[in-house]
């Protein structure tokens, strides 16, 4: 194999596929990437864990066609830091691969092609287009409650299911302490009877591909694997195997006290709060009066802290504690200027949403303080 390739095109390749080599692995391929060419002018660059795979297209001359298996990283480390915007990679005997740039000239050492393990072909998929923004929104608003105990594996990754007329997606995630869940308007989506879940790493790859500007994209499902296709970039994640809890258990029915208040000043004034939390419990204690609520925090090796607000509450006052990780992650994926936070009493969760946005809310447990 014998081509050339624009540096910066080759190097966001490359990016793109450092979240999902394995960095330490029995398997050796696990820590390449597989380029290969198509036709003249296009080359792949793939990559897999086994659970996730990425497939890539890319412009490129090539003269001589083939494919070769390199180590990723030290592949992207190398063609970032080149000098000139081309770079050509040469096949030689005993599978080492010559990298030139201009008078820059390294040879690495690459693996048989044919032990690269095969990616799922999707052409079977039955795909549905997608608004980008709308699924980049979706996901911020659910990965961060996503369970990060391996053991708890039902729990390990989003469950998505769709309305039974196909016009709505709903995304959920817990760990079992806090529940998000967002829904919104989806068009053409396929059947979900059961609803699927996908993996944590998988939708953290999704929403890298979307931070780029992206127009258009498409996704899919089959009973084992979700597919997400965006600008000649294709990500293979393979489904949880699990059942998901029933989460419509958990979100309080009524809810019998409204505070709103001003998110800003809410994310300042727990973070002042917590500073003084003891480490392992993390706990604020909320104190809620009319027209105010006191936030407060006690470490006996340290001290305490208070720190009083604002904020339109008109009710019973009540005294409840929370993990102030939980509610300054929920306040950090909402836009709302004012959100809401919705109590019943001190056993029961509390519900953080914003005030005019709809269609999300994040559900947290109590805890005693």
């Amino acid at each position: 194999m014998e081509i050339s390739v624009h540096v910066p095109e080759l190097s966001k390749a490359l990016q793109r596929v450092q979240g999902i080599v394995e960095k330490k692995s029995a398997m050796p391929a696990l820590a390449n990437a597989l380029i290969r060419t198509e036709g003249k002018n296009t080359i792949t660059v793939v990559a897999t864990d086994l659970e996730i795979g990425v497939t890539g297209r890319y412009a490129a001359n090539v003269a001589v066609e083939g494919s070769i298996s390199l180590g990723a990283r030290a592949l992207y480390d190398i063609v970032r830091s080149l000098p000139e915007r081309e770079v050509s990679l040469k096949q030689l005997p005993n599978r080492w691969v010559e990298i030139s740039c201009g008078k820059v000239n390294y040879r690495l050492v690459g693996s048989d092609p044919d032990s690269f393990p095969n990616i799922p072909d999707e052409e079977d998929i039955k795909m549905f287009p997608v608004e980008p923004g709308l699924v980049r929104d979706m996901i911020e608003k659910t990965l961060y409650a996503v369970c990060t105990d391996e053991t708890r594996y039902n729990l390990t990754g989003v469950f998505c299911e769709a309305d039974p007329d196909g016009e709505r997606l709903r995304m959920v995630a817990t760990d079992g302490h806090r529940l998000s869940v967002i829904e919104r308007p989806m068009k053409h989506l396929p059947q979900l009877d059961t609803g699927v879940i996908v993996p944590r790493k998988g939708l953290t790859e999704v929403k890298k591909l979307l931070e780029d500007k992206v127009e258009e994209a498409s996704m899919g499902y089959t009973q084992t694997s979700a597919i997400f296709k965006k600008d000649g970039v294709t990500l293979t994640m393979r489904l949880v195997d699990g059942r998901f809890p029933d989460y419509n258990q958990v979100i309080p029915e009524s809810l019998e006290r409204e505070v709103v208040m001003n998110r800003q000043r809410f994310q300042d004034a727990l973070r002042r709060t917590s500073l003084l939390s003891p480490n392992k419990e993390q706990g604020v204690k909320i104190e809620l009066e009319s027209g105010k609520i006191m936030l407060s925090a006690n470490n006996p090796d340290l001290g305490e802290a208070r720190e009083e607000l604002e904020v339109g509450f008109e009710g019973d006052p009540i005294t409840i504690g929370f993990n102030f990780r939980y509610l300054l992650d929920a306040l950090s994926v909402l836009e709302d200027d004012e959100v809401v936070l919705s109590l019943t009493d001190e056993l029961a969760p509390g519900v953080l949403t914003g005030k005019t946005s709809v269609g999300y809310k994040a559900v947290i447990m109590p805890m005693r303080i």
